[in-house]
Protein backbone atom coordinates (compact mmCIF):
# COMPACT_ATOMS: atom_id res chain seq x y z
CA UNK A 1 0.00 0.00 0.00
CA UNK A 2 3.04 2.33 0.84
CA UNK A 3 4.27 1.72 -2.70
CA UNK A 4 1.17 2.78 -4.28
CA UNK A 5 1.02 5.81 -2.56
CA UNK A 6 4.70 6.94 -3.79
CA UNK A 7 3.37 6.03 -7.26
CA UNK A 8 -0.02 7.95 -6.77
CA UNK A 9 1.93 11.15 -5.53
CA UNK A 10 4.60 10.93 -8.24
CA UNK A 11 1.70 10.80 -10.80
CA UNK A 12 0.06 14.01 -8.99
CA UNK A 13 3.70 15.73 -9.50
CA UNK A 14 4.43 14.50 -12.81
CA UNK A 15 0.47 16.41 -14.04
CA UNK A 16 1.48 19.89 -12.63
CA UNK A 17 2.57 21.31 -16.24
CA UNK A 18 -0.82 19.56 -17.38
CA UNK A 19 -2.65 21.17 -14.60
CA UNK A 20 -1.56 24.51 -14.81
CA UNK A 21 -1.67 24.46 -18.60
CA UNK A 22 -4.67 24.36 -18.39
CA UNK A 23 -5.65 26.95 -15.52
CA UNK A 24 -3.43 29.84 -16.91
CA UNK A 25 -4.45 29.34 -20.53
CA UNK A 26 -7.87 29.13 -20.70
CA UNK A 27 -9.31 31.64 -21.62
CA UNK A 28 -6.11 33.39 -23.50
CA UNK A 29 -5.94 33.65 -27.46
CA UNK A 30 -2.19 31.98 -27.44
CA UNK A 31 -0.36 28.72 -26.32
CA UNK A 32 2.40 27.77 -24.24
CA UNK A 33 5.59 29.55 -23.88
CA UNK A 34 9.12 28.32 -23.39
CA UNK A 35 8.85 30.17 -19.52
CA UNK A 36 5.75 28.76 -19.33
CA UNK A 37 7.12 25.34 -19.58
CA UNK A 38 10.15 26.08 -17.70
CA UNK A 39 8.59 27.50 -14.98
CA UNK A 40 6.12 24.77 -14.05
CA UNK A 41 8.74 21.91 -15.07
CA UNK A 42 10.73 23.37 -12.16
CA UNK A 43 7.93 23.07 -9.71
CA UNK A 44 7.22 19.60 -10.90
CA UNK A 45 10.70 18.19 -10.35
CA UNK A 46 11.45 20.66 -6.93
CA UNK A 47 8.53 18.58 -5.83
CA UNK A 48 8.77 15.35 -7.08
CA UNK A 49 12.31 15.56 -5.64
CA UNK A 50 11.62 16.47 -2.53
CA UNK A 51 8.52 13.88 -1.86
CA UNK A 52 10.46 11.11 -3.90
CA UNK A 53 10.37 7.69 -3.15
CA UNK A 54 12.98 6.42 -0.73
CA UNK A 55 13.39 2.62 1.02
CA UNK A 56 16.81 3.45 1.82
CA UNK A 57 17.62 7.32 2.98
CA UNK A 58 20.13 8.84 0.53
CA UNK A 59 18.90 6.78 -2.20
CA UNK A 60 15.71 7.87 -4.04
CA UNK A 61 13.96 7.42 -7.22
CA UNK A 62 11.15 9.79 -8.71
CA UNK A 63 9.40 11.87 -12.38
CA UNK A 64 13.02 13.40 -12.73
CA UNK A 65 13.93 11.99 -15.83
CA UNK A 66 10.04 11.91 -17.25
CA UNK A 67 10.07 16.01 -16.38
CA UNK A 68 13.22 16.72 -17.94
CA UNK A 69 12.06 14.80 -21.16
CA UNK A 70 9.59 16.68 -21.29
CA UNK A 71 10.92 20.41 -21.01
CA UNK A 72 13.28 19.46 -23.68
CA UNK A 73 10.12 18.38 -25.78
CA UNK A 74 7.78 20.89 -25.33
CA UNK A 75 10.45 23.79 -23.88
CA UNK A 76 13.63 23.15 -26.37
CA UNK A 77 17.15 21.70 -25.81
CA UNK A 78 17.90 25.49 -23.18
CA UNK A 79 14.65 24.55 -20.86
CA UNK A 80 16.24 20.78 -20.94
CA UNK A 81 19.72 21.63 -20.02
CA UNK A 82 18.19 24.28 -17.14
CA UNK A 83 16.21 21.91 -15.79
CA UNK A 84 19.29 19.21 -15.22
CA UNK A 85 21.39 22.28 -13.79
CA UNK A 86 18.74 22.39 -11.64
CA UNK A 87 18.52 18.39 -10.89
CA UNK A 88 21.89 18.44 -10.18
CA UNK A 89 22.14 21.39 -8.04
CA UNK A 90 19.26 20.36 -5.63
CA UNK A 91 20.73 16.77 -5.89
CA UNK A 92 23.64 17.55 -4.55
CA UNK A 93 22.08 19.70 -1.64
CA UNK A 94 19.63 16.52 -0.94
CA UNK A 95 23.16 14.20 -0.66
CA UNK A 96 22.92 10.76 0.95
CA UNK A 97 24.79 8.04 -0.45
CA UNK A 98 23.24 7.69 -4.07
CA UNK A 99 23.85 11.32 -5.32
CA UNK A 100 27.00 10.20 -7.55
CA UNK A 101 24.80 7.74 -9.12
CA UNK A 102 22.13 9.90 -9.25
CA UNK A 103 24.27 12.23 -11.70
CA UNK A 104 25.66 9.25 -13.66
CA UNK A 105 22.07 8.22 -14.57
CA UNK A 106 20.78 11.85 -15.04
CA UNK A 107 23.98 12.25 -17.76
CA UNK A 108 22.46 8.86 -19.17
CA UNK A 109 19.14 9.68 -19.24
CA UNK A 110 19.13 13.07 -20.65
CA UNK A 111 21.69 11.63 -23.62
CA UNK A 112 18.64 9.26 -24.50
CA UNK A 113 16.38 12.20 -24.34
CA UNK A 114 18.30 14.62 -26.82
CA UNK A 115 18.54 11.79 -28.74
CA UNK A 116 14.73 10.71 -28.90
CA UNK A 117 12.98 14.80 -28.86
CA UNK A 118 13.59 15.67 -32.22
CA UNK A 119 12.05 11.97 -33.52
CA UNK A 120 9.27 12.70 -31.05
CA UNK A 121 8.22 15.63 -32.16
CA UNK A 122 7.88 14.52 -35.93
CA UNK A 123 7.25 11.34 -35.92
CA UNK A 124 3.15 10.00 -36.14
CA UNK A 125 4.10 6.99 -33.49
CA UNK A 126 4.37 9.63 -30.80
CA UNK A 127 2.19 6.75 -27.69
CA UNK A 128 5.03 4.48 -28.87
CA UNK A 129 8.23 6.82 -28.38
CA UNK A 130 6.94 7.95 -25.01
CA UNK A 131 6.69 4.55 -24.04
CA UNK A 132 9.53 3.43 -25.40
CA UNK A 133 11.60 6.75 -22.95
CA UNK A 134 9.89 5.65 -20.40
CA UNK A 135 10.99 2.35 -20.68
CA UNK A 136 14.99 3.27 -21.37
CA UNK A 137 15.03 5.59 -18.62
CA UNK A 138 13.76 2.72 -16.37
CA UNK A 139 16.34 0.52 -17.80
CA UNK A 140 19.38 2.88 -17.33
CA UNK A 141 18.52 3.18 -13.74
CA UNK A 142 18.30 0.20 -12.66
CA UNK A 143 21.32 -0.87 -14.49
CA UNK A 144 23.21 1.85 -12.97
CA UNK A 145 22.05 1.01 -9.69
CA UNK A 146 22.84 -2.35 -10.24
CA UNK A 147 26.23 -2.09 -11.00
CA UNK A 148 26.94 0.76 -8.23
CA UNK A 149 24.80 -0.56 -5.87
CA UNK A 150 24.53 -4.40 -5.98
CA UNK A 151 23.54 -5.27 -2.35
CA UNK A 152 20.96 -2.48 -1.98
CA UNK A 153 19.49 -3.27 -4.98
CA UNK A 154 19.12 -7.27 -4.53
CA UNK A 155 17.73 -6.40 -1.14
CA UNK A 156 15.12 -4.75 -2.47
CA UNK A 157 14.03 -5.84 -5.78
CA UNK A 158 10.18 -5.72 -5.94
CA UNK A 159 10.81 -2.50 -5.42
CA UNK A 160 13.32 -1.33 -7.85
CA UNK A 161 11.39 -3.99 -10.48
CA UNK A 162 7.63 -2.22 -9.78
CA UNK A 163 7.77 0.81 -9.14
CA UNK A 164 10.40 2.49 -10.96
CA UNK A 165 9.72 0.99 -14.37
CA UNK A 166 5.49 2.01 -13.15
CA UNK A 167 6.71 5.62 -12.17
CA UNK A 168 8.52 6.28 -15.62
CA UNK A 169 6.51 4.63 -18.19
CA UNK A 170 2.95 5.47 -16.56
CA UNK A 171 4.37 9.17 -15.73
CA UNK A 172 5.80 9.91 -19.05
CA UNK A 173 2.96 8.62 -20.87
CA UNK A 174 0.39 10.22 -18.80
CA UNK A 175 1.94 13.84 -18.97
CA UNK A 176 2.89 13.51 -22.47
CA UNK A 177 -0.59 12.39 -23.74
CA UNK A 178 -2.77 14.89 -21.86
CA UNK A 179 -0.51 17.57 -22.61
CA UNK A 180 -0.36 16.80 -25.81
CA UNK A 181 -4.02 16.51 -26.69
CA UNK A 182 -4.63 20.20 -24.31
CA UNK A 183 -2.13 21.37 -26.84
CA UNK A 184 -3.82 20.31 -30.04
CA UNK A 185 -7.33 21.44 -28.45
CA UNK A 186 -5.89 25.24 -27.92
CA UNK A 187 -4.06 25.24 -31.34
CA UNK A 188 -7.79 23.94 -32.65
CA UNK A 189 -9.47 26.68 -30.53
CA UNK A 190 -7.38 29.49 -31.76
CA UNK A 191 -7.71 28.66 -35.14
CA UNK A 192 -11.42 27.93 -35.24
CA UNK A 193 -11.33 31.63 -33.06
CA UNK A 194 -9.57 33.39 -35.81
CA UNK A 195 -11.01 31.60 -38.77
CA UNK A 196 -14.51 33.18 -37.03
CA UNK A 197 -13.25 36.79 -37.12
CA UNK A 198 -12.41 36.64 -40.45
CA UNK A 199 -15.83 35.36 -42.00
CA UNK A 200 -16.86 38.15 -39.56
CA UNK A 201 -15.22 40.61 -40.80
CA UNK A 202 -16.10 39.68 -44.01
CA UNK A 203 -19.35 39.86 -43.48
CA UNK A 204 -18.95 43.49 -41.75
CA UNK A 205 -17.11 44.81 -44.69
CA UNK A 206 -19.92 43.40 -47.49
CA UNK A 207 -22.51 45.11 -44.96
CA UNK A 208 -19.74 48.32 -44.44
CA UNK A 209 -19.44 48.36 -48.76
CA UNK A 210 -23.84 48.69 -49.04
CA UNK A 211 -24.27 50.86 -46.20
CA UNK A 212 -21.60 53.25 -47.22
CA UNK A 213 -22.20 53.00 -50.57
CA UNK A 214 -25.89 54.04 -50.18
CA UNK A 215 -25.13 57.65 -48.89
CA UNK A 216 -22.74 57.95 -51.07
CA UNK A 217 -25.09 57.47 -54.15
CA UNK A 218 -26.99 60.15 -52.65
CA UNK A 219 -24.15 62.39 -52.37
CA UNK A 220 -23.19 61.90 -55.98
CA UNK A 221 -27.50 62.67 -57.32
CA UNK A 222 -27.31 65.79 -55.32
CA UNK A 223 -24.01 67.08 -56.89
CA UNK A 224 -25.41 66.23 -60.36
CA UNK A 225 -28.62 68.16 -59.36
CA UNK A 226 -26.47 71.02 -58.38
CA UNK A 227 -24.80 70.99 -61.33
CA UNK A 228 -27.20 71.29 -63.83
CA UNK A 229 -29.09 73.72 -61.77
CA UNK A 230 -25.58 75.75 -60.55
CA UNK A 231 -27.82 79.11 -60.29
CA UNK A 232 -30.69 77.71 -58.40
CA UNK A 233 -29.14 78.94 -54.76
CA UNK A 234 -32.29 77.91 -53.11
CA UNK A 235 -32.18 73.63 -53.85
CA UNK A 236 -28.47 74.04 -54.13
CA UNK A 237 -28.26 75.21 -50.20
CA UNK A 238 -31.04 71.89 -49.83
CA UNK A 239 -29.07 69.96 -51.63
CA UNK A 240 -25.76 70.97 -49.60
CA UNK A 241 -27.50 70.25 -46.15
CA UNK A 242 -28.93 65.87 -47.96
CA UNK A 243 -25.08 65.73 -48.99
CA UNK A 244 -23.53 66.73 -45.42
CA UNK A 245 -25.94 64.69 -43.55
CA UNK A 246 -25.21 61.40 -45.82
CA UNK A 247 -21.43 61.84 -45.57
CA UNK A 248 -21.69 62.68 -41.67
CA UNK A 249 -23.60 59.28 -41.68
CA UNK A 250 -20.69 57.36 -43.57
CA UNK A 251 -18.66 58.95 -40.93
CA UNK A 252 -20.63 57.49 -38.35
CA UNK A 253 -20.58 53.82 -40.24
CA UNK A 254 -17.16 54.08 -41.31
CA UNK A 255 -16.29 54.97 -36.66
CA UNK A 256 -18.01 51.93 -35.58
CA UNK A 257 -16.45 49.19 -37.77
CA UNK A 258 -13.11 50.67 -36.84
CA UNK A 259 -14.15 50.03 -33.54
CA UNK A 260 -14.88 46.82 -33.83
CA UNK A 261 -12.20 45.65 -36.17
CA UNK A 262 -9.62 46.85 -34.01
CA UNK A 263 -8.15 44.77 -31.64
CA UNK A 264 -9.21 45.74 -27.65
CA UNK A 265 -6.68 46.85 -25.63
CA UNK A 266 -5.04 45.08 -22.24
CA UNK A 267 -4.88 48.38 -20.30
CA UNK A 268 -7.35 47.96 -17.70
CA UNK A 269 -7.05 50.23 -14.62
CA UNK A 270 -9.62 51.08 -12.27
CA UNK A 271 -12.62 52.88 -13.34
CA UNK A 272 -15.23 54.34 -10.98
CA UNK A 273 -18.46 54.19 -12.25
CA UNK A 274 -20.35 56.70 -10.46
CA UNK A 275 -18.15 59.24 -11.62
CA UNK A 276 -18.20 57.95 -14.95
CA UNK A 277 -22.05 58.10 -15.04
CA UNK A 278 -22.25 61.77 -14.14
CA UNK A 279 -19.62 62.60 -17.30
CA UNK A 280 -22.11 60.43 -19.20
CA UNK A 281 -24.79 62.74 -18.12
CA UNK A 282 -23.21 65.58 -19.04
CA UNK A 283 -22.08 64.54 -21.89
CA UNK A 284 -25.54 63.19 -23.62
CA UNK A 285 -27.91 65.61 -22.13
CA UNK A 286 -27.67 67.55 -25.46
CA UNK A 287 -28.36 64.74 -27.44
CA UNK A 288 -31.40 63.53 -25.27
CA UNK A 289 -32.64 66.99 -25.07
CA UNK A 290 -32.30 67.49 -29.28
CA UNK A 291 -34.31 64.15 -29.64
CA UNK A 292 -36.96 65.42 -26.62
CA UNK A 293 -36.09 62.65 -24.62
CA UNK A 294 -36.15 63.16 -20.41
CA UNK A 295 -32.47 61.49 -19.30
CA UNK A 296 -32.15 60.52 -15.49
CA UNK A 297 -29.07 59.00 -14.27
CA UNK A 298 -29.02 57.95 -10.37
CA UNK A 299 -25.95 56.74 -8.37
CA UNK A 300 -24.82 55.26 -5.12
CA UNK A 301 -23.25 57.02 -2.59
CA UNK A 302 -20.55 54.99 -2.42
CA UNK A 303 -17.63 54.62 -4.62
CA UNK A 304 -18.01 51.72 -7.12
CA UNK A 305 -15.04 50.70 -9.29
CA UNK A 306 -14.28 48.26 -12.18
CA UNK A 307 -11.33 46.83 -13.95
CA UNK A 308 -11.44 48.14 -17.09
CA UNK A 309 -10.02 50.39 -20.13
CA UNK A 310 -11.40 54.10 -19.59
CA UNK A 311 -11.58 54.65 -23.19
CA UNK A 312 -13.44 51.73 -24.33
CA UNK A 313 -16.05 51.40 -21.09
CA UNK A 314 -17.02 55.40 -22.20
CA UNK A 315 -17.53 54.14 -25.46
CA UNK A 316 -19.70 51.26 -24.48
CA UNK A 317 -21.56 53.48 -22.55
CA UNK A 318 -22.17 56.23 -24.82
CA UNK A 319 -23.63 53.48 -27.60
CA UNK A 320 -26.15 51.77 -25.11
CA UNK A 321 -27.45 55.66 -23.52
CA UNK A 322 -27.45 56.74 -27.81
CA UNK A 323 -29.76 53.37 -28.33
CA UNK A 324 -32.25 53.81 -25.45
CA UNK A 325 -32.55 58.07 -26.70
CA UNK A 326 -33.09 56.92 -30.17
CA UNK A 327 -35.51 54.13 -29.03
CA UNK A 328 -38.01 57.23 -27.31
CA UNK A 329 -37.63 59.72 -30.36
CA UNK A 330 -41.32 58.75 -31.40
CA UNK A 331 -42.90 58.08 -28.02
CA UNK A 332 -44.51 61.00 -25.97
CA UNK A 333 -42.86 61.68 -22.88
CA UNK A 334 -39.78 59.62 -23.69
CA UNK A 335 -37.52 59.00 -21.04
CA UNK A 336 -34.05 57.31 -20.78
CA UNK A 337 -33.35 56.37 -16.51
CA UNK A 338 -30.03 54.84 -15.46
CA UNK A 339 -29.22 53.17 -12.25
CA UNK A 340 -26.01 51.64 -10.47
CA UNK A 341 -26.55 49.39 -8.08
CA UNK A 342 -24.73 46.74 -5.97
CA UNK A 343 -25.06 43.19 -5.20
CA UNK A 344 -23.53 40.36 -4.09
CA UNK A 345 -19.58 41.94 -5.34
CA UNK A 346 -21.15 42.75 -8.82
CA UNK A 347 -21.90 46.43 -10.27
CA UNK A 348 -25.06 46.37 -11.94
CA UNK A 349 -25.52 49.33 -14.56
CA UNK A 350 -29.28 50.02 -15.49
CA UNK A 351 -30.50 51.21 -18.49
CA UNK A 352 -34.25 51.33 -18.71
CA UNK A 353 -36.11 53.45 -21.48
CA UNK A 354 -40.40 53.74 -22.53
CA UNK A 355 -39.39 53.45 -26.26
CA UNK A 356 -40.45 51.19 -28.65
CA UNK A 357 -39.22 48.29 -27.47
CA UNK A 358 -38.21 44.76 -29.34
CA UNK A 359 -39.48 41.26 -29.41
CA UNK A 360 -38.50 38.07 -28.31
CA UNK A 361 -36.86 37.91 -32.14
CA UNK A 362 -35.01 41.06 -31.99
CA UNK A 363 -33.68 40.40 -28.65
CA UNK A 364 -32.34 37.05 -29.59
CA UNK A 365 -30.45 38.63 -32.62
CA UNK A 366 -29.07 41.40 -29.93
CA UNK A 367 -25.20 42.23 -30.46
CA UNK A 368 -25.21 40.43 -33.94
CA UNK A 369 -23.48 42.88 -36.56
CA UNK A 370 -26.05 41.59 -38.82
CA UNK A 371 -29.07 43.43 -37.07
CA UNK A 372 -30.47 46.31 -36.30
CA UNK A 373 -33.64 47.64 -34.91
CA UNK A 374 -32.84 51.02 -36.44
CA UNK A 375 -33.01 51.18 -40.14
CA UNK A 376 -30.04 52.96 -40.41
CA UNK A 377 -28.26 50.95 -38.51
CA UNK A 378 -25.68 48.16 -38.86
CA UNK A 379 -25.51 46.76 -35.20
CA UNK A 380 -21.88 47.58 -35.20
CA UNK A 381 -22.18 49.52 -32.23
CA UNK A 382 -23.66 46.86 -29.86
CA UNK A 383 -21.54 44.11 -31.25
CA UNK A 384 -18.40 46.06 -30.26
CA UNK A 385 -20.32 47.17 -26.88
CA UNK A 386 -20.85 43.17 -25.98
CA UNK A 387 -17.10 42.51 -26.87
CA UNK A 388 -15.84 44.75 -24.46
CA UNK A 389 -18.17 44.00 -21.70
CA UNK A 390 -17.43 39.82 -22.08
CA UNK A 391 -13.92 40.67 -22.36
CA UNK A 392 -13.34 42.61 -18.40
CA UNK A 393 -16.05 39.63 -17.26
CA UNK A 394 -19.16 40.93 -17.39
CA UNK A 395 -22.53 40.13 -18.62
CA UNK A 396 -25.40 42.07 -20.27
CA UNK A 397 -29.18 40.91 -20.15
CA UNK A 398 -32.00 42.51 -21.72
CA UNK A 399 -35.67 42.64 -21.21
CA UNK A 400 -38.35 44.59 -23.53
CA UNK A 401 -40.99 44.46 -24.72
CA UNK A 402 -43.04 46.12 -27.75
CA UNK A 403 -44.30 49.60 -27.62
CA UNK A 404 -43.56 49.05 -23.59
CA UNK A 405 -39.40 49.86 -23.76
CA UNK A 406 -36.42 48.31 -22.82
CA UNK A 407 -34.56 47.18 -19.61
CA UNK A 408 -30.62 46.60 -20.02
CA UNK A 409 -28.57 45.10 -17.53
CA UNK A 410 -25.07 45.54 -17.51
CA UNK A 411 -23.37 43.42 -14.61
CA UNK A 412 -19.70 43.89 -14.12
CA UNK A 413 -17.26 42.42 -11.79
CA UNK A 414 -16.86 44.85 -8.57
CA UNK A 415 -13.83 45.86 -7.30
CA UNK A 416 -14.29 46.70 -3.66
Amino acid sequence: MSLLKEVILQMFFVLIPFVLFNIYYRDKMRNFSQSFILVTSSISLFLAMTFSSSVVEGVIFDVRYVIMFFGLVYGGVQTGLILLGEFVIYRLYLGGDGSFIALVISVFSFSVSLLMYRTYKTTHRKTFFTILAGVLFSIIALTLTYFYLPHYFVKHLTYHMLVIPLQNTLGIWILMSLFSKSVSDKEIFIKHAQNEKIETMSHVAASLAHEVRNPLTAVKGFLRLMQENPHDFTKSAQYMNICMDEIQRTEVILSEYLAISKPLTNRHEQVNVVELLKVMRAVMSPFAILHNVELEVRTPDISVTIMANPDEIKQVLVNFIKNAIEACTNVRKGRVFLSLVVEEGKAILIIKDNGVGMDEGQMKRLGSIYFSTKSSGTGLGLTYSYHVIHTIGGTVTVNSKPNVGTKFSIIFPYQE
